[in-house]
């Protein structure tokens, strides 16, 4: 009787949820393990679905990591928008706190989109690449619309290097943090604000 009582209750996720609850469980794995070494039935069976079902969602193994790498992308360009209208220098520090509470509930899902870059499959490297570039043009974007470097910020190559360099800084410094630094959230935010700020200071 209970049991027949739990089938009853027990709420059938919808084609969203469904899709997310495979791509966090992806996110997970390929945290852990080299994408090589991830196997597709085994996201199955930790959600608890047919193989059939998840191939339905995602049709190869470059898909579904593609996706992963995706979603992860869209988080922290959300998390990182600029706000129209306040100065780089202001925006700075709320940003980065935001983007390091993102690294700390999301850490596998982060850890999973930086290791895209060392995937061997050549379509999921293009995915991440595109989602670095985004993040490029988009520090760049809110570089150019502050009068303190001006519109035609984003044409300077020294600039787009640096930004990129930063961004790489930033990555090596989030990763080697949620291994178990000595630092704080704080002093995380503060090091990665000055790092940015040095590199692009006019």
């Amino acid at each position: 009787m209970a049991a027949n009582q739990g089938e009853r209750t027990r709420r059938r996720l919808s084609t969203g949820e469904r899709r997310e609850q495979l791509l966090s469980v992806g996110a997970r794995l390929f945290s852990e393990s080299p994408y090589d070494d991830v196997w597709i039935e085994q996201v199955a069976e930790i959600a608890g679905v047919s193989r059939g079902l998840l191939y339905h969602y995602f049709p190869t193994k470059r898909e579904f990591f593609a996706a992963v790498v995706e979603r992860e992308s869209e988080r922290m360009l959300r998390m990182t928008a600029a706000v129209p209208g306040v100065p780089v220098r202001e925006q700075l520090s709320a940003g980065l706190e935001a983007y390091l509470e993102y690294v700390e509930a999301h850490a596998h899902g982060f850890r999973a989109f930086h290791r895209a870059d060392a995937a061997g499959d050549q379509a999921v490297r293009r995915v991440y690449q595109r989602a670095l570039a985004a993040q490029e043009r988009q520090i760049l974007a809110a570089l150019e619309a502050d009068p303190e470097f001006g519109p035609l910020a984003g044409a300077r190559p020294d600039l787009r290097l640096a930004v990129r360099g930063w961004l790489a800084f930033t990555t090596a410094v989030c990763l080697e943090w949620l291994r178990g630094s000595e630092l704080g959230r704080e002093q995380v935010r503060d090091l990665c604000a000055r790092a940015l700020l040095g590199v692009i200071a006019p």
